[in-house]
Parts: structure tokens; sequence; C-alpha cells
């Protein structure tokens, strides 16, 4: 995924939560300014492998033999602290320093890959953590354009964000523990961004002709939300 193919999805995005495209870019920027290149081979050559994209759902705690089967898991956010405390290693997490930053640098410090992302309304954490990480295991992403050592793989939420990065180096088949849409513990704004995860997920199955289980009985929808922002892009 490269951004100018991302960028529609991105304006859509931006238009439907009135996110500030700016300060999507000033957070860039102060991680820019923190972070070191990241060279993707060092996530290891999952080509052909099957690689667990772990949500953060309570659901997490029942499929964890899902991940454990896994050749390879990305997880997302607090989903690396259910993995580990069932003795589930990870090899990549994908946080935006929200809840479990303290985690996330420990991980980079043990030598396994984060991709810590940085948005608009996260400047102070980005400025607080990215130092406290290690540098040779730490990617910086972000939604805007990329500059420097930040990366834009495509994603918004962790979660989907975990599954294109696991795309962009040429992982084998994906799958999602931990994942629930229809989840009415959270707030209004997390149900929206949920819905967003799952209409990027159409679009990354469609682009990779695979079928993601956790889609089933939601493609007409989501299909319905995409086309007209994919229309004319990428061809579907």
């Amino acid at each position: 995924m490269n951004f100018e193919t991302f960028e529609p999805v991105y304006e859509a995005i931006l238009a439907d939560f009135g996110f500030d495209r700016a300060a999507d870019e000033r957070a860039r920027d102060a991680a820019a300014e923190i972070a070191t290149p990241f060279p993707l081979d060092r996530l290891g050559d999952w080509r052909g492998d099957t690689v667990a994209i772990a949500g953060a759902a309570p659901t997490l705690a029942d499929e964890v033999g899902i991940a454990r089967e896994a050749d390879a898991v990305v997880a997302a956010s607090t989903a690396v602290d259910v993995l580990r405390e069932r003795g589930v290693a990870v090899d990549c997490m994908v946080t935006d320093l929200d809840k479990n930053p303290d985690t996330a640098a420990e991980l980079t410090r043990e030598g396994v890959p984060v991709a810590a992302h940085a948005h608009g309304d996260n400047i102070p954490a980005v400025r607080e953590w990215l130092p406290r990480f290690a540098d040779a295991a730490t990617l910086a992403t972000t939604q805007a354009v990329p500059v420097g050592p930040v990366r834009n793989l495509g994603g918004f939420t962790d979660g989907d964000r975990a599954a294109f990065l696991a795309d962009h180096v040429s992982a084998g088949r994906l799958v999602f523990p931990g994942w629930k849409f229809d989840d009415p513990d959270v707030g209004p704004m997390k149900a929206r961004k949920l819905d967003w995860a799952a209409r990027l997920l159409r679009w990354l199955e469609r682009r990779r002709d695979e079928r993601f289980g956790i889609l089933d009985g939601r493609r007409g929808g989501l299909d319905e939300a995409l086309e007209p922002i994919l229309r004319g892009r990428d061809g579907g």
C-alpha cells in the first residue's frame, strides 16, 4: 500500500470524523524528529505464512488458540497483554500509544518490533514515549503523507493497521482472533472507528483476493460504503 492509493480513503476518514489533517502532519513530524529508519525486513519473512491479526476485543481470551497456531502474530494494543499472559509470543505490536505504552516500550527493548502510530491527538504521547523505545525495534507510522523514517502502510485503527502491515510484508493467510465489530460496550466514537476498520478490512481482502471470516454477512454494506471512495482509484 502506498500513500497515493490510500489517500482517498484517508480523506474520507478525515471528512467523516472531522479530523484535522494538519494535526496528523504535526504528529507525524514529531515522530520523525525522534524515530530512526526501520527496515521492514526486520519483521522476518512471512511469505506464505498464516499471520494472526489479534484484536483487543474481549473475545480474544477465548480465541487465543488461533493466535497460538499461526506462524506469526501481529497484535493490536492491549491484545499483546492478553496473549503474553497466556504464553503466546507476538512478532509485532501495533499501537497508537493510548493504553499500554509501557508494554510497547518493554517489547522494543526485548527486540520485538512495535509499530507506533502518530496522529493528531496523541502528540504528547509520541513525545513522551518514542524516546523510551529501542530505536532498532520501532517503526513509526502515520496516516498522513509519510516523511523521513515515518511510514504509512495503510489502515486507520490499530487492528486494521496491523492487517495492512502484514499485507505489506507479503503475509500469506490472515486470521483474526479477538475481533468484534458489534460491541455493545463501546462508545459511539469507538463504534464508528470499528465500522471504518471493517470497511478497510473489506478493501484489503478485495485487494488480496482473500476472504476474512470476520466479514461474513457484512460485505454488501461495506462494499456500498466503499464504492464511492474507491471508484476509479484502484479498480475495486
